[in-house]
């Protein structure tokens, strides 16, 4: 049997004394915690220390810095006297860095270094357990107030400072009153009066509603008073924290930078002259359409129609552009200043303007998405009829169906005037329909900058990166000594979690707004005309 002990490299200083630590029976080791230390000792010590000599020993070389060990045993059979010796293995760990870190389920690691051997989380989580619970040994430290010293890694000092004691004493009280003010704040957008009609439908639609609600949960989650019960939790509390602050700091960097040199101003007086010259090339782009655009041979009075009803809503927007140019810098002023919460929350307001600013782009492609479904539906459904069929609406299928001669000329005659209006129809879907996927794709932009900002656990990579041991993903063992006769000596190291797994296990929950269809959907959807909408509606959305 192949017995193995891991011993803390901090106290192969130690001479001698008693060892402190835990006997795993599952997987034949001993865990040693601490070494005690006495200027005396005892008879009843020395009784005990001479039965537990009989069957094992650690000692300490002379000369050298490395500990040796030896276990014997007397078999119970018709030789009782004769000791058997076993074979074992002297593993060195360190304590400190063995009692900060957390074990994790073993990712897929490359191939180790030559002379190291990986080994699997399965028997690793008892002697991780087991000097994570040694914890409470170390910051009692009753031994070191007496004439006994304990010798382990907190012997030299312990790591904490008065300003940082101050800080913990002084955060208790902080957090109950942001925490009492949160829970009015958020029982405030829980009233009743925001879940009518209009208000619940602008609230739904608006990037900035949705942000500032995700950020209340962040607020909230960070002043809570209850304490984490698991790991898992207080690293997800230290990644909102870590988030929260970054939002903010960048926030403040936004709002400098447009306070700074009147660039409010500035951006106030180029509003006005981008959007006529947006609206300027909106109605070249229809004077275009309502001649011969490519050489194509368009319905000459559905064309003039379709185009005399976009020059309108043009001019309509242009005119409402200039009724609130007096009042533009004043607005942007005060959505300036909401880069105080947050950078997040700028962006998702700036979302929301772009969206505002191309209403009448919306509206374009709203009128010719309609009109070019109801024709690729009404087309599909006089097909059917000259084929004897019909969609049976109850069971939702296609059934046969006979029809007179009446019927047939009509659905001829409706198909014809179809088939000869579809192009013009198609054309203005088309061109309507780039240009709100256009837009679509600056919102989408902005709002996966939003969801990094959300959903990124930059403690948890700030962790990985300065202390690479506290997120282990399992151990490695180098040989340091491997000769005939003496104990085998490994050291034993800890693997830290790749940067793609702390990425995937400590993502944040954000309310970006994701595509809820497949691109073979978007496009089935884009070829029969029906809406393609940039947002997720609340109850599709996922933590």
């Amino acid at each position: 049997m192949v017995l193995k002990a891991f011993f803390p490299t901090c106290c192969a200083s130690a001479d001698s004394g008693l060892l402190v630590g835990r006997w795993v029976p599952g997987q034949s080791s001993a865990v040693i915690l601490a070494v005690v230390h006495f200027p005396f000792i005892p008879i009843q010590v020395k009784e005990f220390l001479a039965q537990v000599q009989k069957a094992s020993q650690i000692c300490r070389e002379r000369g050298t810095r490395l500990w040796s060990c030896k276990a014997t045993y007397h078999q119970m059979s018709n030789t009782p006297d004769t000791p058997t010796e076993d074979q074992v293995m002297l593993i060195f760990y360190d304590q400190r860095k063995l009692l900060l870190s957390w074990l994790h389920p073993p990712p897929v690691l490359p191939d180790c270094q030559i002379g190291d051997t990986p080994a699997s989380t399965g028997g690793l989580a008892d002697i991780f357990d087991t000097v994570a619970r040694s914890e409470v040994l170390f910051r009692n430290d009753q031994f070191d107030e007496g004439p006994v010293r304990l010798s382990h890694w907190q012997s030299e000092g312990v790591e904490a400072s008065i300003l940082v004691e101050l800080a913990k004493r002084a955060s208790g009280p902080v957090c109950l009153l942001l925490a009492s003010l949160l829970s009015l704040v958020s029982a405030a957008s829980a009233c009743r009066l925001w879940k009518l009609w209009p208000l619940s439908f602008i609230r739904s639609k608006l990037s900035t509603c949705e942000q500032l609600q995700h950020r209340l949960k962040h607020l909230s989650l960070i002043f809570s008073t209850e304490k984490a019960q698991s790991p898992m939790q207080l690293m997800r509390k230290a990644n909102t924290l870590a988030s929260v602050l970054l939002d903010v700091a960048l926030g403040l960097l936004l709002l400098s930078w447009l306070h700074s040199n009147n660039r409010i101003g500035q951006l106030a007086n180029a509003l006005v002259p981008v959007a006529d010259r947006v609206a300027e090339e909106l109605q070249h782009l229809l004077q275009w359409l309502m001649g011969a655009p490519a050489g194509l041979k368009m319905n000459r009075a559905l064309d003039q129609v379709l185009g005399r009803f976009f020059l309108y809503h043009i001019h309509l927007w242009i005119s409402y552009i200039h009724l609130m140019s007096p009042f533009i810098e004043h607005i942007l002023w005060h959505v300036g200043l909401s880069a105080c919460l947050g950078l997040t929350v700028a962006l998702s307001i700036f979302s929301d303007i772009i969206a505002l600013l191309t209403f009448h782009i919306y509206c374009f492609y709203v009128y010719g998405a309609r009109l070019y479904c109801l024709k690729i539906y009404g087309l599909s459904s006089l097909w059917r009829l000259f084929r004897g069929k019909k969609w049976n609406v109850l069971r939702q299928r296609v059934d046969s169906c006979s029809y007179d001669l009446d019927q047939l000329f009509i659905g001829t005659l409706l198909f014809t005037i179809l088939v000869f209006l579809l192009p013009t129809t198609a054309l203005y879907y088309l061109v309507f329909t780039l240009l709100r996927l256009l837009v679509i794709t600056v919102q989408g932009l902005i709002h996966l900058l939003v969801d990094l900002i959300n959903s990124l656990p930059l403690y948890s990579l700030g962790l990985r990166l300065c202390r690479p041991y506290r997120l282990a993903a399992g151990v490695k063992f180098r040989v340091l000594e491997k000769e005939a006769g003496r104990p085998l000596r490994l050291l034993m190291q800890i693997n830290p979690l790749p940067y793609n797994h702390v990425v995937h296990t400590y993502r944040l929950p954000s309310c970006g707004c994701h595509p809820k269809h497949s691109w073979g959907t978007l496009c089935r959807k884009l070829f029969f005309g029906e809406l393609i909408y940039p947002w997720r509606q609340r109850e599709d959305k996922q933590d």
